[in-house]
């Protein structure tokens, strides 16, 4: 039987019920989305427990990847090209989160002017943007449009499509790992209000986003070589980042899961489309 989750009105709410909320929750933490209050939610907008919420992330990100998805086959379909096409994807991508982990990129970025841990961490504070930051931001963006064109225009608008879901669900997961691994690099940041997740809950996580992006492989055809390098790069890319984040700030942030999200996304766009040259 499943565990039993008391409302405030006192009917009982089951597996499924807890599930979306954890869904719900996650959604609106890692986007703009107005998803309305749950008829069985205690409080639908209280800060989000990641401890528990990091086993629903897979299934939040590819909910998130259907928009640009929707987005890009529209313009496709408009006969817009593939480099309008994917730019509109990106630019749907980046509304629909907010521009959330393109932040953390533009911070993470222009830490690296900081001497000292500590004056990296006030720099990534700051909500004003360095040149650093503005160079990633850029680069980033120009990366995922080129790297999304460039398959299209060797594979089709297929490809294309199911790509943005893979990357949406598989990057958001492979952006856990720092904050699964390390512990925070201060004690007053979004990262450590939220809770660190379980390496429990993260392999779950993983082999659920493993199995998404296998799932989705498959269905559209996707060449054997461009799955398996999509899921190596990105996970090579959340190694790296904790290995350079510890060595950074001596810990994780909010900012360097964002980064790491971004950057693992690239390498999964990359990966495919090395995979599918003729």
């Amino acid at each position: 039987m499943s565990e039993q989750i008391e409302t405030p009105q006192g009917a009982p709410t089951g597996f499924w019920q807890a599930t979306t909320i954890d869904l719900a929750h996650c959604l609106r933490f890692y986007s703009r989305l107005p998803v309305p209050p749950l008829p069985w939610e205690q409080n639908a907008h209280a800060l989000p427990d990641f401890s528990r919420l990091v086993r629903v992330l897979p299934l939040a990100g590819l909910i998130l990847g259907g928009i640009p998805a929707l987005v890009f086959a529209l313009s496709y379909f408009l006969a817009l090209g593939p480099w309008l096409s994917a730019t509109l994807a990106v630019a749907a991508a980046t509304l629909t989160t907010g521009a959330f982990h393109e932040d953390g990129l533009a911070d993470t970025a222009d830490s690296f002017g900081g001497s000292t841990r500590e004056r990296r961490l006030e720099i990534m504070r700051d909500s004003r943007i360095g040149s650093f930051g503005a160079s990633a931001l850029f680069l980033g963006l120009l990366l995922r449009i080129g790297a999304l064109a460039g398959l299209t225009s060797v594979a089709g608008w297929q490809t294309g499509m199911l790509a943005l879901l893979i990357t949406a669900s598989l990057s958001r997961t492979i952006g856990l790992m720092p904050l699964v691994f390390l512990p925070p690099a201060r004690i007053d940041g979004a990262a450590y209000a939220v809770g660190q997740p379980t390496r429990e809950g993260f392999w779950f996580a993983a082999a659920l986003a493993g199995l998404i992006t296998i799932i989705l492989g498959m269905i559209g055809n996707l060449p054997p070589s461009g799955v398996a390098l999509m899921l190596i790069l990105s996970g090579l890319t959340g190694w790296g980042f904790i290995r350079l984040s510890m060595k950074h700030l001596g810990g994780q942030t909010g900012d360097i899961a964002g980064a790491t999200q971004q950057i693992a996304e690239i390498a999964a766009l990359i990966g495919l489309l090395t995979a599918a040259q003729p």
